[in-house]
């Protein structure tokens, strides 16, 4: 009797340390500090339809007049200083370099009001104005910092996508672009925002393994829930931005070279672009899950691979600047430490 406890207890043991590294493996990501740089991270506040709202900026240290603006939005269960590590620091690196403010706007309880009518988060289902916030927001950087009003660019991850869309559909005049990363647009039957039909430059980057955002289109799920209901597939979330701009054609498709073998992942592109249109792009990370992708850094496990084949800010940037993207002629230096 006494050996088969002995023989169970050890068995338990074993199952409970194999479930302890296994978690560890899943939710593992790497760690880093905000890169040390000679502009300034600020926080903020500004009161908006009778709620305190909260935002961090990072603010480079020679930002001249007329700069332009790009405010990144976060994902679900997050906030504007979590969306600063979850980008890897990078768009600073990078707003250090371009001379452009940097901006992490925080939604209410975590999440922001997008264009999901089926979604049960409070910002949803208290209606939350986040398209009058954001305005407000650049209304007072402007005035603040001296930003440009007609550079303004919206880029999300995930809800913070969903966001960036909405600020497309119902405010293009307020925006010089979005970029929204691992989200789709909703189905028809689950949008529940207007549409002013402005074509504008989109930028869309989504994993073809993401375990929350169906490449293919389908519904959501973030770890068992599925209110945030159904969306379109993300070619299909790409044409109707390039329908907008006036493209009758399937864009150009393009494969980029696989320059890091060992992350799983490859990348194509799928391009929308002509004389007085807006460009419209969707990057397929084939491979990649609900991440980011970075060079050397990578998301938990959990959300799917993390693609070190490019820098999601440079190619935002050039997206924004330059009508583009290019795959990268070399992978950018890492900023400290990696996997």
């Amino acid at each position: 009797m006494r050996t088969m406890l002995v023989w169970l207890g050890g068995g338990l043991a074993l199952l409970l340390f194999t479930a302890m590294v296994l978690g560890w493996w899943f939710l593992s990501s790497d760690a880093i500090d905000p890169p040390a740089l000679p502009g300034q991270r600020v926080s903020g506040e500004l009161e908006w339809d009778g709620l305190q709202r909260s935002y961090q900026l990072y603010v480079p240290d020679a930002l001249p007049a007329g700069a332009p603006l790009l405010i990144l939005l976060h994902g679900s269960r997050s906030n504007g200083a979590d969306m600063a590590a979850l980008s890897f620091y990078s768009f600073e690196v990078l707003a250090e370099r371009e001379a452009f403010l940097v901006a992490y706007p925080s939604g209410v309880e975590r999440h922001w009001n997008d264009c999901r009518a089926s979604a049960s988060y409070s910002a949803n289902l208290r209606n939350i104005d986040d398209v009058g916030y954001l305005k407000a927001l650049i209304a007072q950087l402007a005035a603040q910092y001296g930003v440009d009003a007609g550079r303004v660019y919206v880029a999300g991850m995930s809800n913070g996508g969903h966001m960036a869309y909405r600020m497309g559909l119902e405010a293009p005049e307020a925006v010089a672009g979005i970029a929204a990363y691992v989200a789709n647009l909703p189905v028809a039957a689950n949008r529940d925002c207007g549409a002013a039909g402005q074509p504008l430059p989109v930028l869309i980057v989504n994993g073809t393994d993401d375990p929350v955002n169906p490449y293919e289109g389908g519904l959501v799920e973030l770890f068992g829930d599925d209110s945030r209901g159904e969306v379109i597939s993300a070619r299909d979330s790409a044409a109707y931005w390039a329908a907008l701009a006036g493209y009758s054609s399937d864009g150009q498709h393009s494969d980029w070279p696989d320059q890091v073998v060992d992350d799983d992942t490859r990348v194509t592109t799928l391009q929308w672009q002509g004389p007085g249109r807006a460009s419209v792009a969707l990057v397929s990370v084939e491979g990649g899950g609900h991440t980011l992708a970075n060079p050397v850094f990578r998301l938990p496990r959990l959300l799917g691979r993390t693609s070190h084949e490019f820098d999601t800010a440079a190619l935002t940037w050039q997206f924004f600047t330059e009508g583009e993207v290019q795959r990268p002629a070399a992978l950018a230096k890492p900023l400290a430490g990696g996997e």
